[in-house]
């Protein structure tokens, strides 16, 4: 069963992107399965749920649950089982050309630098490459990478390097940016500065994001909504709504509405008697 979430008046945004006019990514009894020795085995019950234009969605749930299934299935790199799954109204069958991939690791080329390591994009989609190239500056300014051009992966600290993978993933203007545990590896200052960082990117990108987590503060932090995912096989338990103002600070996760939305979602883990890293 979803419940819905959402504070009181007083807490409402004075701050945000542009209300979303429309679905952007409809799922509609999204199933997942894989043949094994043993037979069928589900993966993800019935789905049903929307992402909206402009919207940042996070997904948290268990180890195991089908949370990185479910983004691939959104970007076409696994097909679906049964339901109907639509990006811009289209259905999804293979990889898409209007989304960009950030995984939890980096993914640079050591052998390029930064400006050669996001042109990786336009090369493989066979941009051309003079607007691909400033394309490039301006997400590197955009980014704080402005003076890193020219370094190379092994000179740039791990947050800079996931600066440049997410350069790297809009340099095509896709529509949806898709994120599979992006800061999973980062220590918890690094963690904590790469979430404010995406979320100036959102503001100023004006993307659609949809977040795989392991941490319910950086999903309350982070999210317009909070999807909660149910243990293998995963299901929607619950959607809430984070009514908190934007541009949030740090400073948020001290306040009472913060700490309310992180100590609901972990409920549900807590009852399920698994937790991960929440």
């Amino acid at each position: 069963m979803t419940t819905v979430l959402k504070l009181d008046d007083k807490h409402h945004r004075s701050f945000s992107a542009p209300a979303p006019a429309r679905s952007l990514i409809e799922l509609r009894g999204v199933t997942k399965s894989y043949r094994s020795a043993q037979g069928m085995m589900e993966a993800l019950k019935p789905l049903d749920f929307d992402i909206r234009e402009q919207e940042f969605v996070s997904i948290v749930g268990p180890s195991g649950c089908g949370k990185s299934t479910l983004l691939k299935m959104v970007a076409g790199l696994e097909a679906i089982s049964s339901g109907t799954m639509t990006l811009s109204g289209e259905p999804i069958r293979g990889p898409q050309k209007n989304v960009g991939i950030v995984f939890q690791s980096a993914v640079l080329l050591a052998w390029r630098n930064v400006l050669d390591n996001i042109l990786l994009q336009a090369e493989m989609r066979r941009m051309p490459r003079r607007e691909a190239r400033e394309k490039a500056m301006q997400l590197i300014s955009m980014a704080g990478l402005e003076g890193f051009e020219q370094k190379y992966p092994w000179q740039l600290s791990g947050g800079m390097q996931q600066r440049v993978s997410i350069c790297r993933a809009l340099l095509h203007e896709p529509s949806v940016l898709l994120m599979d545990e992006p800061f999973g590896a980062l220590d918890a200052m690094t963690r904590e500065s790469m979430n404010m960082e995406l979320q100036r990117i959102w503001l100023e990108s004006k993307k659609t994001v949809l977040l795989i987590t392991h941490s319910i503060p950086e999903a309350v932090f982070l999210s317009d909504r909070v999807l909660v995912m149910s243990e293998r096989p995963g299901s929607i338990a619950a959607i809430y709504d984070i009514d908190l103002p934007r541009p949030r600070s740090l400073e948020v996760m001290a306040t009472p509405a913060f700490l309310h939305h992180t100590k609901t979602i972990r409920a549900h883990f807590n009852a399920q008697g698994s937790l991960d890293d929440h």
